[in-house]
C-alpha cells in the first residue's frame, strides 16, 4: 500500500506531500490545478524514465519520494532482500533529478538503479488512464491477464521449462549436424594425416641417431685415413711406437737390476706398452666398422628430410609428431561416432519436445474454457456499467510459423513459444449491430474507461498489485453511468487502495478519503498544494465539482444529500 508521497521542484510543484490510507481516496480539483503532475511524479517513483524538464523553474534539482507498506512474503520483499535490502520497514523510494541529467535513485536509502526499481515496484502500484491502461489495451498482455484469470500460470510456467529445456538440446543438434556436414572432407584429411604419420614408421630419438651416422658417412674417408695412420704409427710400421717401447723396456729391466728402486717404472712402462696394444686392438674393431656406402648415405639423407618435414608440418620433434597421431585419432573417432551422437539428440529433443507440445495443448484447452468464462463475467460487469448490449470475447490463434524458425518448434505449420501455442486478443463490440473490433480500437474514451474498469473489477481478486490509481476514469461518461463507475471503484478498493483523480460528483461521493489540489500563487510564483478534507470541506467540494463556481444553498443541500447516501 502507498502510505506517502513527497514532491518538491517538480514542474509547478514547489513542496508537497501526501499521506495516504486505505480503501478509496478521491483527488479532485479545477482543471490545470496539477493532477496530471502528480500523476507523472507517481510514474516516476514506480520507475518511469525521468528528464530535466521535469524540475521546477529556478532550482537545479527535484526530488521525489513515497514509502510503501509490504507485506513480508510480497515479491518486493523478496525482491530487497535478495539486493541486500531490509523490507522489515517497508520501502523508500527517493528519486533525484538534476539538470545534467545525473539523476540518482535511491531503494531504503541506498544508491540503486532503475532496473531494480521497476522490478520492485512492478506489483505494488498500476495508474490506468484514458490513455494509459497498464497493459490492459496492450494484445501482448492479454495471454497473460487471461492465464492469471484463469489460474494457469503454473501450467504456463511448466511450459516455458520445456520450451527452455529443448533449446540447448536444439543446439546441440544444430552444432553435430554442422559438423556432419563438414564430416566427409574433415574425415578425408584426418585419415590422410593418419596415413601419413603411420607410414614413417617413427621411433623416438631417431632422429638424432641418424643425424649421427650421416656424419659418419659423410666423413668416412677422413677417419679411415686418421685410424690406419694411427695403428700404423702405434704398432704396425717399422720402429712403431709400440716396437719402440718394447726396447726401452728391456733396457730399464737390466737397470733395474743393478737398482731394485727402477722396478717401479720398468712395471708402468709395461702397463703402458698392454694398454698401446689394446688400443691398437680397438682401432682395429673400428676400421672393420667404418663403411664407404653412398647408398646409405643417400638412404639415410633422404630419411632425414622426411622426418624434417613431417616435424614441420606436425610439430618441433618426432614425441610432437607422435602426440599429434593420438590426437587425430581421437579425433577421427569423434567423427566416426558423430551419427550416433546425432541419433541420441534426436532422441533426446524428440522426448521434450513431446512433453512440450502436451504441456502446451493442456494449456490451451484450459485457456479456452477460461477465455468463455472470463467473456461472460466481463459481459456482466458491462452490463452494470450501462453497457448492457456489449459483447467481449477472447480470441485464442495459433502463431504462424515464419520460414525461419526452427522445425522442432512447430506444430501443424503454428510455431510454439515458451507461453504456448497461442496468443490471444481481446475483441469487443459496444453496440447492437456492431462488428467484434480489438478492445483498443474502441473510439469513445467513456467506453474504453468502463471497459478497462470492468476488467480491473474482474480481476482485482487475482491481481497481485497492492494500489490503483485512475486518472480520468471519468473521461466520456456522466451522469447515472458515473454513479455506476464510482459504485464499481468503491468495489475494487475492498481488494485494492484505490486512488482516483476525478471531476464528477457521482464518482467522488464514494471516497473514504478525499484530497483537494488547487493552484494558487505564492511569493510571485505559481504552485500547486494539495489539502485532506474534513466532512463539511468535502461537501462544499462536491457542491463545486456539481454547480460550478457559485456554490447555491440548493447545490449544497444536493451534495450533503449524495454524500449521506453514502
Amino acid at each position: 500500500m502507498l502510505q506517502e508521497i513527497a514532491i518538491k521542484n517538480f514542474a509547478i510543484i514547489d513542496d508537497l506531500h501526501i499521506r495516504f490510507s486505505d480503501g478509496f481516496t478521491i483527488l479532485s480539483g479545477e482543471t490545470g490545478a496539477g493532477k496530471s503532475i502528480i500523476i507523472n511524479a507517481v510514474n516516476l517513483l514506480l520507475g518511469s524514465r525521468a528528464a530535466a524538464s521535469f524540475i521546477r523553474t529556478g532550482a537545479e534539482t527535484a526530488e521525489l519520494s513515497a514509502a510503501f507498506d509490504l507485506d513480508p512474503d510480497s515479491p518486493a520483499a523478496r525482491l530487497l532482500t535478495e539486493n541486500d535490502l531490509d523490507p522489515s520497514e517497508g520501502l523508500l523510494v527517493r528519486r533525484i533529478i538534476a539538470r545534467n541529467n545525473r539523476h540518482k535513485i535511491y531503494i531504503n536509502n541506498t544508491l540503486s538503479t532503475i532496473r531494480l526499481l521497476t522490478a520492485i515496484t512492478e506489483n505494488l502500484a498500476s495508474i490506468s488512464g484514458q490513455h494509459a491502461h497498464q497493459g490492459l489495451l496492450d494484445e501482448d498482455q492479454h495471454l497473460l491477464i487471461l492465464d492469471q484469470f484463469g489460474h494457469l500460470l503454473g501450467l504456463r510456467e511448466k511450459v516455458r521449462a520445456h520450451y527452455q529445456g529443448l533449446q540447448p538440446l536444439i543446439r546441440k543438434l544444430n552444432r553435430l549436424q554442422a559438423l556432419q556436414d563438414r564430416q566427409a572432407e574433415e574425415r578425408e584429411l584426418l585419415r590422410f594425416q593418419q596415413q601419413e604419420i603411420l607410414t614413417a614408421r617413427l621411433e623416438p630419438g631417431e632422429d638424432a641417431q641418424l643425424e649421427r651416422e650421416l656424419l659418419l658417412l659423410k666423413n668416412a674417408e677422413v677417419l679411415y685415413q686418421a685410424v690406419f695412420g694411427a695403428v700404423e704409427e702405434l704398432y704396425g710400421a717399422q720402429n712403431a711406437v709400440f716396437e719402440k717401447l718394447g726396447a726401452v723396456g728391456k733396457d730399464l729391466e737390466k737397470a733395474s737390476r743393478i737398482d731394485p728402486e727402477l722396478t717401479p717404472r720398468v712395471e708402468g712402462l709395461a702397463d703402458v706398452t698392454f694398454r698401446i696394444e689394446d688400443i691398437v686392438d680397438g682401432l682395429r674393431s673400428y676400421l672393420d666398422n667404418i663403411r664407404v656406402d653412398p647408398k646409405r648415405l643417400e638412404a639415410v639423407d633422404d630419411r632425414l628430410n622426411a622426418l624434417k618435414k613431417l616435424k614441420r608440418k606436425y610439430g618441433g620433434s618426432i614425441e610432437t609428431v607422435l602426440s599429434r597421431l593420438e590426437t587425430i585419432e581421437k579425433e577421427l573417432s569423434a567423427v566416426e561416432n558423430i551419427s550416433d551422437e546425432i541419433a541420441a539428440a534426436e532422441a533426446d529433443i524428440a522426448e521434450q519436445r513431446e512433453q512440450l507440445i502436451r504441456r502446451a495443448k493442456e494449456l490451451s484447452d484450459k485457456r479456452a474454457q477460461s477465455a468463455a468464462v472470463f467473456s461472460e463475467k466481463v459481459e456482466k460487469e458491462l452490463a452494470g456499467l450501462n453497457m448492457a448490449d456489449t459483447r467481449f470475447r477472447i480470441t485464442l490463434a495459433p502463431i504462424p510459423a515464419a520460414e525461419a524458425a526452427d522445425p522442432f518448434l512447430i506444430l501443424e505449420d503454428h510455431l510454439v513459444t515458451d507461453n504456448g501455442l497461442d496468443r490471444a486478443a481481446f475483441m469487443i463490440a459496444p453496440n447492437v449491430g456492431e462488428e467484434m473490433k480489438p478492445l483498443a480500437d474502441i473510439a469513445s474514451g467513456g467506453e474504453l474507461s468502463r471497459v478497462v474498469l470492468a476488467l480491473k473489477a474482474i480481476l482485482a481478486e487475482i491481481e497481485a498489485v497492492g494500489t490503483v490509481i485512475f486518472d480520468e476514469v471519468d473521461a466520456g461518461i456522466g451522469g447515472g453511468a458515473a454513479e455506476v463507475v464510482g459504485q464499481k471503484l468503491a468495489t475494487l478498493a475492498r481488494y485494492h487502495q484505490v486512488i482516483c483523480i476525478t471531476h464528477l460528483a457521482q464518482i467522488a461521493k464514494f471516497g473514504n478519503h478525499h484530497f483537494r489540489i488547487a493552484k494558487e500563487v505564492f511569493e510571485g510564483r505559481t504552485r500547486t498544494a494539495i489539502e485532506p478534507l474534513n466532512p463539511e470541506e468535502r461537501v462544499r467540494e462536491i457542491a463545486r465539482m456539481m454547480g460550478g463556481v457559485k456554490l447555491t444553498r440548493a447545490t449544497l443541500d444536493h451534495a450533503m444529500e449524495m454524500v449521506r447516501e453514502e
